[in-house]
C-alpha cells in the first residue's frame, strides 16, 4: 500500500501541515514554521510530548521508558518520533516566543578557549563579519563536524538586545569522543567550524508572575547561565525571586562556583546553592552534599506547587526531579521546562530499548 502525506492540525491554534511518509510530526512542523516545543530530538527528554486527540499515529522507536504504555493509552506522543498514519488533530501549545527565530547554518571561527575545569572547555565562537545570532537564553547549536556529525552544545551567552556576534560553549571532554578529543588536543585559535542553530525550545518564559527555580548538573549550567544573565539584565528577579542549584560530583565540576556566588552577592532576589554528592575530605568543602535535585525538595517543597522550574543536565537528573517534583511536591509538570544532555552513549541505549 502506497504511503500517504498526512495532514496535522494543532488545537487550540488551528494551524495545519502536512507530514510525508518517513517524516516525524515534529521534523514537519518544523520545516512548516510552526514553534513546536522540543529538544533533544531523539525521544529521550519528552520535551516534545503531546497528547494526539484525533487520528492514529505510529510510536516509531519511542522506548518505553521514555513514553509509558499507560501515556500512550492516553494518547499522548513524543512528537520528535511519531508518525501520523491518518489525518490527526494534536494538542500542543505553540511557542509565541520562538516567532522569527529560525536555525540557519553558520559558519564561525574559534576566538576563544579557556581550560574552566579539567574536563571543561569554553570555547567562544565568533560569526562572519555585519552578521548577528538571534536566539533565546537556553537555546543550543549543533557543531557539523567534518565526519558529518553532530555534536549539540548548549549557548552561555545572553542574547542581548538585538542578537550578538559572538557565542561561549561549554564542552566536558568525553572520553574516546572524537570531536571533543580534537578540542582538547589540537584544536587552535581562528580555527574555522560550521555550526546549526539556534535549536531547541528551552527558554525562559516570561509571561507569568511565579517564583523561579532553576537545577543544572555539569555543564548543564550552559543555559542556566545564559537565562540567568538574561534575567538579570532584564531585573526579572526583582519581581520573580530566581533561586539557582548546581549539582556536580566533586568541587571541580562547578567550574563557575566562584562566578555564581558573586552574582547572588551581587542581586538581591537571586539565591545561589551549589551541592555536592561526593566531596573529598581534601577540597574541605562545607556546603550542601546529596543530590541537586534532593536539595531542592529539602528547601522549596511547599513552594514548589507555585513555582516555575527549569531543569537541565544529565537525563537522570532532569527524569528523577520531574517524577519527584510533580508526585511529591504538586508541581503541574507543564511548568517544568528542561533540557536533557543526551551523549551518544544515552542514545544508543535508547535505541536498544526501543
Amino acid at each position: 500500500m502506497e504511503a500517504t502525506t498526512r495532514t496535522i492540525t494543532l488545537v487550540p491554534s488551528g494551524h495545519t501541515f502536512d507530514v510525508a511518509p518517513g517524516e516525524s510530526i515534529l521534523g514537519a512542523g518544523i520545516k512548516a514554521g510552526r514553534s513546536l516545543p522540543y529538544s533533544c530530538k531523539t525521544g529521550i527528554c519528552r520535551g516534545c510530548r503531546a497528547r494526539v486527540r484525533k487520528g492514529t499515529i505510529s510510536h516509531g522507536e519511542t522506548a518505553i521508558g521514555y513514553l509509558s504504555m499507560p501515556e500512550r493509552e492516553q494518547g499522548y506522543a513524543l512528537l520528535c518520533q511519531a508518525s501520523p498514519e491518518t489525518d490527526c488533530e494534536v494538542e500542543v501549545d505553540e511557542l509565541d516566543d520562538m516567532t522569527g527565530i529560525r536555525p540557519r547554518v553558520v559558519p564561525c571561527r574559534v576566538i576563544g578557549m579557556s581550560r574552566l575545569a579539567p574536563d571543561v572547555m569554553g570555547l567562544r565562537l565568533r560569526l562572519p563579519m555585519n552578521e548577528k545570532m538571534r536566539f533565546l537564553a537556553g537555546q543550543y547549536v549543533d557543531i557539523l563536524t567534518a565526519d558529518g556529525r553532530r555534536r549539540s552544545y548548549s549557548i552561555a551567552t545572553d542574547p542581548g538586545i538585538e542578537g550578538v556576534v559572538e557565542i561561549e560553549l561549554h564542552l566536558r571532554h568525553v572520553s574516546g569522543g572524537s570531536f571533543t578529543d580534537h578540542v582538547f588536543t589540537s584544536m587552535k585559535m581562528r580555527d574555522l567550524l560550521r555550526f546549526e542553530g539556534p535549536l531547541g525550545t528551552f527558554h525562559l518564559r516570561e509571561d507569568s508572575t511565579k517564583p523561579i527555580v532553576m537545577l543544572a548538573s555539569g555543564t548543564g549550567m550552559a543555559p542556566i547561565l545564559a537565562m540567568l544573565r538574561y534575567a538579570l539584565r532584564k531585573e526579572i528577579h526583582r519581581t520573580r525571586p530566581i533561586t539557582v542549584y548546581w549539582g556536580g560530583r566533586t568541587r571541580a565540576d562547578l567550574y563557575l562556583l566562584d562566578e555564581l556566588n558573586d552574582l547572588a552577592g551581587q542581586h538581591e532576589g537571586l539565591t545561589f546553592v551549589p551541592v555536592l554528592s561526593d566531596p573529598t575530605t581534601a577540597c574541605g568543602w562545607q556546603g550542601r552534599v546529596g543530590l541537586v535535585h534532593h536539595a531542592v525538595m529539602d528547601d522549596c517543597k511547599v513552594m514548589l506547587a507555585d513555582a516555575q522550574v527549569y531543569a537541565c543536565g544529565a537525563p537522570v537528573m532532569v527524569d528523577a526531579a520531574r517524577r519527584d517534583f510533580v508526585e511529591a511536591c504538586g508541581l503541574p509538570e507543564q511548568v517544568f521546562f528542561a533540557d536533557s544532555f543526551v551523549s551518544e552513549a544515552d542514545r544508543v541505549r535508547s535505541a536498544a530499548a526501543g
